[in-house]
């Protein structure tokens, strides 16, 4: 499995304010969704999230975003070495995520920018 980058998760209280330092900060517009009750905006390599605290406390538990080329094959790859695998593979607005658990109790989303099969 090839490592492409990773995102930073941020949890906020004020989205806009947050969107509007991270646009500052890296020159970059934020691509904007919502899931499960959560605002999120991705900005640069900032993942910006705000919404109930029931739904940010699960979310803060997620260390960080690893991008990956196809999440079929992060999850082979994360089953062969011991991993987790505690939700997906599933879609989501930018491609398909799933997350795990590592032998050491770390928590990771791992997501592609593959579109759902239609």
């Amino acid at each position: 499995m090839e490592i492409l980058g990773t995102t930073l998760r941020i949890c906020v209280d004020d989205l806009e304010t947050s969107v509007f330092f991270y646009e500052r900060l890296t020159g970059a517009k934020a691509l904007r969704f919502e899931r499960g009750g959560v605002s999120v905006a991705a900005v640069s390599c900032f993942l910006l999230m705000s919404g109930p605290e029931s739904e940010l406390a699960i979310l803060r538990k997620v260390t960080a975003t690893i991008a990956v080329q196809d999440v079929d094959d992060a999850l082979a790859a994360l089953n062969d070495v011991g991993a987790k695998v505690i939700a997906g593979p599933v879609p989501t607005p930018a491609g398909r995520n799933l997350i795990a658990v590592h032998p050491d109790g770390s928590v990771f989303e791992y997501v592609d920018r593959k579109p759902a099969a239609a």
